[in-house]
């Protein structure tokens, strides 16, 4: 019974929904995801898998399938700013199951999330059935600053995740990072540093990287796979996401492009953020934020405070939010929360928060543009991927529920493992259940 249980609930994730078309979804409250307000009555057409247009007045287009939303919420879908969603079934490392990093291994840099991500776990599963349809997923040190290449994933109902394949490279220089480094900032720093020199070796002479009889300095310190991953990086054709939290680090993070211009930088965590949110919005650099860090849990976030966010934003920042380091392998739905609190603290006095519109961009267009995938996702324009979630209320509400997702306009299955053993519990008559369970 349990192996026929299992056996079906691994043939539904399986099972490849039905093909895109042209669907249109009319009288809808509709939130574009790009800052602006909700729009009352208003309809969303996808064709072929793209937003064809979206807002008050569009018209449906003939032979489209209508979906009648009046009362209901519909946005394009969350996007998990940070996460290590599909990396691994639960938090405690245990064996088989966790593959957020590599603890013993002989590499870092070079290493690739992509094989790892398990598009049948259970998380996504639970993640795609609230509305969170993009997830941009890193992996977490294991001896080393550096991490390893991250990716952006979809949580759809299918064998094929990835949108982006090593998207960025993911490196820590706040107080994790100076652990893995020695136990100071300062060399963590200087690894950094040295890292990069040994990636300008290696640019010089790219044949260097793969020939086994290739000579290289003898003060290296990386593989020269590691070396060879962070070639991208230090050209600018692949992002480096720095976890920092206090405001001195984030300084020198900042500083980093002085000496190596071609860095296209993007700051994690950064709960001091407000204390020197001039200097981040002057470098342009955008961040994705721990959004609610209101109690210091380390010395490097003696500043915390809730309003971090909204000063940041009030600063020009571009913000969003992600979970590094709060059940980022499976709470993704927290995201929503949090940017409804952000909501809330608009209305405190002495407080600063977001507008609505503002608080749904940081989790559906803010984290695809800070990795320069905006144009791709994370909105309702014209010409994004066809990413929408009809909701029971006001999706900021964490009573409100997904009631449809689409992915690339294709409708998503919302069961889960957890839907299933309610449904397959709750109606069994007493005489049924185990003996146990009858007393």
């Amino acid at each position: 019974m349990i192996r026929a249980g299992l056996l079906g609930l691994l043939l539904a994730a399986t099972a490849v929904p039905a093909a895109a078309q042209t669907i249109a979804i009319t009288n809808g409250i509709i939130a574009k995801g790009d800052g602006s307000d909700p729009e009352q009555g208003g309809t969303v057409v996808i064709r072929d898998g793209r937003i064809v247009a979206a807002g008050v007045g569009v018209s449906v287009p003939a032979g489209a399938q209508v979906i009648d939303a009046r009362g209901k919420w519909v946005t394009p879908g969350i996007v998990a700013g940070f996460s290590r969603l599909g990396l691994a079934e639960v938090d405690l490392g245990a064996p088989g199951s966790d593959d957020t990093n590599a603890a013993s291994g002989p590499f870092n840099a070079a290493i690739d999330v992509t094989p790892a991500i398990n598009p049948l776990a259970t998380t996504i599963a639970v993640s795609r059935a609230d509305g969170i349809t993009r997830a941009i997923v890193a992996p977490a040190i294991p001896r080393s600053i550096f991490a390893g290449q991250g990716a952006v994933i979809d949580t759809g109902a299918d064998m094929n995740p990835v949108t982006s394949a090593r998207r960025f490279q993911f490196v820590e220089l706040g107080e994790a990072g100076a652990g893995a480094a020695g136990g100071s900032r300062a060399s963590a720093h200087v690894l950094f540093r040295n890292a990069l020199r040994e990636a300008v070796e290696l640019a010089r002479s790219p044949t260097r990287i793969y020939s086994p009889d290739a000579r290289r300095s003898e003060d290296v310190l990386l593989t020269r796979f590691d070396a060879a991953a962070l070639v991208p990086v230090l050209q600018g054709r692949q992002y480096l996401l720095v976890h920092v939290e206090r405001a001195s680090d984030i300084l020198q993070v900042l500083g980093l492009r002085r000496e190596f211009p071609g860095l296209k930088l993007v700051l994690v965590g950064v709960t001091e953020g407000w204390m020197v949110a001039g200097d981040i919005a002057a470098a342009g650099v955008p961040v994705i934020a721990s959004a609610v860090n209101d109690l210091p849990s380390s010395f490097e976030q003696l500043a915390a405070t809730q309003s971090n966010v909204g000063r940041m934003h009030g600063a020009g920042v571009r913000v969003s939010i992600g979970l590094i380091n709060d059940n980022d392998t499976r709470f993704m739905f927290a995201g929503r929360q949090y940017a409804g609190n952000l909501v809330a603290l608009s209305r405190l006095p002495g407080a600063t928060g977001l507008s609505w519109g503002e608080a749904l961009k940081t989790i559906t267009s803010a984290p695809a543009e800070a990795i320069g995938l905006g144009g791709d996702f994370g909105s309702l324009a014209p010409g994004r991927r066809g990413d929408v979630v009809i909701w029971s209320g006001d999706p900021l509400e964490s009573s409100s529920a997904a009631e449809t997702v689409f992915i690339d306009g294709v409708r998503q299955p919302l069961e889960t493992h957890q839907s299933k053993l309610r449904d397959r519990y709750r109606t069994l008559e007493r005489n049924t259940l185990p003996e146990a369970y009858r007393h």
